[in-house]
C-alpha cells in the first residue's frame, strides 16, 4: 500500500506523524511511503532519515494521494481539496468539536479513523495516552507562566517559599492529563487537590504519590468549592468522541480570585469552562471574569521532538495494521481500531460525534 505523511500546515503544529524508524517498519513490509519534503523539520527531523530508510520525498499533493495518510492534526480547510472517497485518513480528529470538518468528510465520503476514539476494551485509549501525557504535564508550566504578573497572573509562585504558602492547583480529570499534571504540580510543591466521579481512579493518584495530593469526588458542590479558591485549575476532562462537560460555569469562573488561571486542556474537544475558547501557541491567553484562560488546541506542539516520538511508539502497530490489512479487514480484525472509525461512505458512525451533531 501507499503510505502518504504529509507536512502538518495547522498553524504552530510542528510534530510529524511518522519517524523514520516507522518509516523504516512500513517498508519493511513492503509498502511505500512518500514524505512530504520538510515534513519533520519542526520535529528536529531532517529528509535526510526519511530517504534513508527508504521513503520517497515529494509535494503535498504526492503525500496525499497515497491510499493511507497518516497526520497529525485535522486537515484544515486548505486541505480539504485533496480529501476524497478513496482515502483512509488516520490523524486526530475531535470532530465534535468540528462541524466544518465533519460535513466536509461526510460530504466527501473519506473513511476517517480518530486517534483519539482508537478504544481497547478495557476503555483506555492508546493513541491519545501520550499526548495526554505531554498536554498534563505541559499544563503545569502553561499555568504557571499564566501567574506571573506579567502575563496578568495573581503573581504567585507554585512552589512558594520559605515561610509563604505554595499555590492551590486543583485539576479536574483524573486520566492520563489528570494525573501527569498532578505528579508534575506535586513535584514542584504546589498544594494539589484532584477531582473525578471515579473513586478508582482517585485511589491510583493517592497511591501512586504517596499521600501527597487531596483527592475530591466530583459533584457540583465539591468542584465550585475547590475552584473558587484556586490559584490554577487544570481542566482534563473527557468523553472520548463527544464534547467535553462544561463543568465550569461563566459565573464559577467569575468567582475565581482575580489573576488566577484556568488551563483548559479539554478544548480541543470544546474545553470544560463556558469562558473557554481556542487559542494559538502564538497567541495563547486571555482574559475573562479576570481570569487568565490558556486554551491551546495543540499543546504538545510545543515540545514536537518529544510529542512526535511518543506518537509514533503508539500509532506505528495501527498503521501498519491498516496498510497490511486494508481498511476493511483491518478494523474487522481489531475491536480497537473498529471504534476509532468516525466517518465512512458519507454517514457518521461514532455515537459521540454523531450525537454531538444531532
Amino acid at each position: 500500500m501507499r503510505v502518504g505523511v504529509p507536512k502538518e500546515i495547522k498553524a504552530d503544529e510542528n510534530r510529524v506523524a511518522l519517524t523514520p524508524s516507522g518509516v523504516a517498519a512500513l517498508v519493511a513490509h513492503g509498502h511505500e511511503v512518500i514524505v512530504e519534503r520538510g515534513a519533520g523539520r519542526g520535529s528536529s527531523i531532517d529528509d535526510a532519515p526519511y530517504t534513508a530508510v527508504g521513503a520517497r520525498l515529494g509535494d503535498a499533493g504526492e503525500a496525499w494521494s497515497a491510499a493511507l495518510v497518516l497526520k497529525v492534526k485535522e486537515p484544515i480547510a486548505e486541505e480539504f481539496r485533496h480529501l476524497r472517497p478513496d482515502l483512509v485518513l488516520f490523524t486526530y480528529l475531535h470532530l465534535a468539536a468540528n462541524e466544518t470538518l465533519t460535513r466536509a468528510l461526510v460530504e466527501r465520503r473519506v473513511r476517517a479513523l480518530a486517534y483519539e476514539t482508537l478504544q481497547l476494551d478495557d476503555g483506555s485509549l492508546p493513541l491519545l495516552s501520550p499526548m495526554s501525557e505531554v498536554a498534563g504535564r505541559l499544563a503545569v508550566q502553561a499555568g504557571s507562566w499564566c501567574l506571573q504578573a506579567t502575563n496578568g497572573g495573581r503573581g504567585i509562585l507554585l512552589s512558594g517559599v520559605a515561610g509563604v504558602r505554595p499555590a492551590k492547583v486543583v485539576i479536574l480529570g483524573a486520566g492520563i492529563a489528570g494525573t501527569s499534571a498532578c505528579q508534575v504540580a506535586v513535584g514542584v510543591g504546589a498544594h494539589v487537590s484532584i477531582l473525578d466521579v471515579q473513586p478508582a481512579k482517585l485511589r491510583y493518584v493517592h497511591d501512586i504519590l504517596g499521600g501527597h495530593v487531596t483527592t475530591v469526588m466530583s459533584n457540583r458542590a465539591n468542584v465550585e468549592e475547590e475552584v473558587r479558591s484556586a490559584d490554577l485549575v487544570i481542566g482534563t476532562v473527557l468523553i472520548p468522541g463527544a464534547k467535553a462537560p462544561k463543568l465550569l460555569t461563566r459565573a464559577l469562573v467569575a468567582g475565581m480570585r482575580p489573576g488566577s488561571a484556568l488551563v483548559d486542556v479539554s478544548i480541543d474537544q470544546g474545553g470544560c469552562a463556558e469562558t473557554s475558547r481556542p487559542t494559538s501557541h502564538r497567541d495563547p491567553i486571555y482574559v475573562a471574569e479576570g481570569v487568565v484562560h490558556y486554551c491551546v488546541t495543540n499543546m504538545p506542539a510545543a515540545v514536537p521532538h518529544t510529542a512526535t516520538y511518543a506518537l509514533t511508539n503508539a500509532t506505528l502497530s495501527y498503521a501498519l495494521a491498516l496498510a497490511d490489512r486494508g481498511f476493511e479487514g483491518a478494523i474487522a480484525a481489531d475491536p480497537a481500531l473498529h471504534r476509532g472509525v468516525n466517518v465512512v461512505g458519507g454517514a457518521i458512525v461514532h455515537p459521540g460525534v454523531a450525537a454531538a451533531w444531532g
